[in-house]
């Protein structure tokens, strides 16, 4: 019993260990949220909201767009339309152009089997004007409704170095 108790403390203690380092190994982040697109497609109307809220606005940042997708995925590129709301009311748009595949089609990114992640740069070394909450609205802005087989998509903001 006792050898028990003290595999189990061992394995808890790794267990804790362990998360200790790769939360630590990402200390840059500030936010990173990654939402899910239905298995059905993604309409122009089914806009994801990121809400951010930065405490100190003198950290340059740079920022991501994560995505998902599956190997299917019938095109090479994916154009997204993201609106960022300010603190006080003020809004920017953008349009960023995602590109999943190179030229000969070979897939982009980190795959598992079938599935693909990529973290597409959107600003690099940018600082926030005020501390506030923003909002960060993202839109697919493909000429197709239902976009199949993009499963996730998300937004990460991280100190620049």
């Amino acid at each position: 019993m006792m050898k028990l108790n003290n595999l189990t403390r061992f394995f808890a203690i790794a267990l804790v260990g362990s998360s200790m380092f790769f939360t630590a190994c990402d200390n840059n982040r500030i936010f990173e949220e990654n939402k899910t697109i239905p298995e059905t497609g993604w309409n122009s109307d089914d806009i994801k909201k990121f809400e951010v809220d930065i405490k100190d606005p003198s950290t340059a940042t740079n920022f991501y767009i994560n995505v998902r997708n599956a190997d299917g995925y019938p095109y090479y590129n994916l154009f997204l339309f993201i609106k960022t709301t300010f603190p006080d009311g003020k809004i920017s748009t953008d349009t960023l152009e995602c590109i999943l595949a190179d030229e000969k089609g070979k897939w982009l990114g980190s795959g598992i089997g079938d599935i693909y992640d990529n973290q597409i740069p959107f600003k690099r070394n940018v600082r926030f004007p005020v501390a506030g909450k923003y909002t960060f609205d993202i839109q697919q802005g493909m000429r197709t409704e239902g976009v199949p087989l993009i499963m996730d998509v998300g937004l990460r903001i991280e100190k620049a170095e």
